[in-house]
This record gives structure tokens, C-alpha cells and sequence, in this order.
């Protein structure tokens, strides 16, 4: 029996696993800061790596932030990881293993975890959208992964709603992640009241998402309307996706899709007037992630797995 080892690189923690050929439950789990602005960070992965690496893994799966290139398993340029340019990850850890390495965009690799064990089981067209502090977006369409000419596929978090909108985190405006995402939320609220709007949140100390959200529960009406202002655009968005996708359920995950009603109550309003044809909404699911924090890891778990049999059916 061999084992599969998978990777969940983010900007915060890197955490590695090894499962059994059968089994999403790991026999090893390691988890460490990956301190993405000092230098090191792939000596941190392989150190990661080594601490469930057991003899008998045969492949390696990667879930990390883009912009990547997974038919190269290249790091482009990804902001949350400076010193990484153009740097050939999956070769490296290849190189340094002897195994087989596999790398895709976390936001994808969630996307396939979920549809591969999670909220999306059963759906053959899915589209995955963590919204958390950016945007990102994962989908399947007829029970394939949409990667894209260049691997650049489903950045729905980049779908412009607004070419005169607010800046976002890639340095462009107006994009649905520089509205809907935490940081977003949080930067309109401070730029507010700031400029003298009425709330009983105070600016001077750097608001998050999730102060904003407490105080909407609390009965603040700007705190409530900043979320129905996210979850307007929000809405714009996932019609244009319908458009284009058309799915079977739409998976939300990430932090701030877990404050219910105050997000999702305007997003649905939203929806239903920027839709195309009401058609799109018939039987349409709409769920949260099922797997939590473990997505993009068992994404990572199911691809590698996925291109291991591919391999072994070629041979």
C-alpha cells in the first residue's frame, strides 16, 4: 500500500499530511508558520514535508496561492509569498523526495476537495468561493477541474464588477474581491467612518470583518448595511458566473461566508435581479463548505491521487 503526502501552502501556516491510499483521515499531520515575508520559506516546506514523510509515499500534492502555472508546477509571482518568482516548486520537491510532485491553486485544490469529498459530492458542475481576506474561486465542470490554456482559470475573485471600484489586492480596480472580501469589508467600514459616517465601531485601531460583523448582530445599521453592501456585489458576481458556468450548487467557504444572513440575505436579493434567466436558479444548491480548513489539503490529497492513477493507467 502506498501513501499519498499533501501540501496546504498558505500565507499564514503550512500544514503537511499523509493518508493511506483509502482513507482522508492522515496517519502524520504537521502544521508551522510559514513566515512568508522572510527568506526560507521552501526550506520550511521541506522541513514540513519531512516531519510525516514516511518511505512508502509515492506522490506529493500541493495546494498553494497563485498566480501558478500547475502543467509546470511553477510559483509565478504570488504576493503572499515575496521571494518566490518564477520558482518551479513542484520540480524542486521532486528533486528533493524522488516522488512525484503535483501543484494547483488552493482555491482550486478547495474546490476539488469539496467536490471530491465534501459539499459537492454527486454534482458533476460546482463552483467553489472562499471569501475570506481576498476571493477565490474553484470549478468543476463536467467532473473536471477547470485549469485553463495557461493554468490560469477560475481567478473568480478577479471577475471585475466596477472598472471605477476600489483597489484590489492585485494592484487592479473594481474586482469582486476588492468589494466581498474581508479586507474589503473592513477598509470601506474605516473609510467611512472616518469620513464622519454615524457607527458604534471605532476606526482608529484597524477594523476586521469580524468586528463589523459582531457589531451588525449588535443592531449597528452601518455595520449591517457595509454587509449588504458586500453581499450586493457578491451577487453581481455569482450571476455572472451562472452565466458562464452554469452550475448544479455553488459552495461558499472561508471565514467571512460564515456570518450567515447579513451577507447572503442581500447576496440572494442581488442574484436574483442581475441573473440572466431565472432558469439558472432552477434546482440550483446553494452550500457551505463541508470540510472547513481542510479543503485545500484534501484537494491537494484527492489531485495527487487523481494524476498517480493517471500515471500508472499510462504505463
Amino acid at each position: 500500500m502506498s501513501l499519498t503526502l499533501a501540501v496546504d501552502l498558505g500565507g499564514t501556516h503550512i500544514r503537511a499530511a499523509t493518508y493511506n491510499d483509502d482513507s482522508i483521515t492522515p496517519i502524520a499531520h504537521h502544521r508551522t508558520r510559514t513566515n512568508a515575508h522572510e527568506p526560507g520559506v521552501f526550506d520550511r516546506v521541506i522541513r514540513a514535508i519531512e516531519t510525516v514523510w514516511r518511505s512508502d509515499v509515492a506522490s506529493i500534492g500541493v495546494a498553494s496561492p497563485g498566480p501558478l502555472d500547475p502543467y509546470t508546477g511553477t510559483i509565478l509571482d504570488t504576493p503572499n509569498i515575496p521571494e518566490w518568482q518564477n520558482f518551479p516548486l513542484a520540480q524542486k520537491l521532486s528533486d528533493h523526495f524522488g516522488v512525484p510532485a503535483q501543484l494547483d491553486n488552493d482555491a482550486n485544490m478547495a474546490g476539488f476537495g469539496e467536490w471530491t469529498f465534501g459539499a459537492g459530492k454527486g454534482h458533476r458542475n460546482l463552483v467553489y468561493l472562499t471569501i475570506s481576506t481576498g476571493v477565490g474561486g474553484g470549478v468543476i465542470c463536467n467532473d473536471t477541474l477547470l485549469q485553463g490554456f495557461h493554468g490560469l482559470g477560475a481567478e473568480l475573485g478577479h471577475m471585475l464588477i466596477d472598472p471605477n471600484g476600489p483597489p484590489c489586492g492585485c494592484g487592479k480596480n473594481g474586482h469582486v474581491e476588492s468589494f466581498s472580501s474581508g479586507t474589503a469589508i473592513a477598509r470601506y467600514a474605516t473609510e467611512q467612518i472616518q469620513a464622519g459616517q454615524k457607527s458604534s465601531l471605532q476606526a482608529d485601531g484597524g477594523l476586521t470583518a469580524a468586528q463589523i460583523a459582531d457589531a451588525a448582530r449588535a443592531g449597528d445599521t452601518f455595520a449591517i448595511s457595509t454587509f449588504a453592501r458586500a453581499g450586493y456585489y457578491l451577487g453581481i458576481a455569482v450571476a455572472n458566473y451562472l452565466a458562464v458556468f452554469d452550475p448544479s450548487i455553488i459552495i461558499f467557504g472561508g471565514g467571512v461566508s460564515q456570518v450567515g444572513d447579513l451577507l447572503f440575505k442581500s447576496f440572494e436579493e442581488s442574484l436574483r435581479t442581475h441573473i440572466f434567466h431565472p432558469r439558472y436558479l432552477d434546482n440550483l444548491s446553494v452550500a457551505q463548505a463541508a470540510l472547513g480548513d481542510d479543503s485545500g489539503l484534501l484537494g491537494a490529497l484527492a489531485w495527487a491521487r487523481l494524476k498517480q492513477n493517471e500515471g500508472a493507467r499510462a504505463q
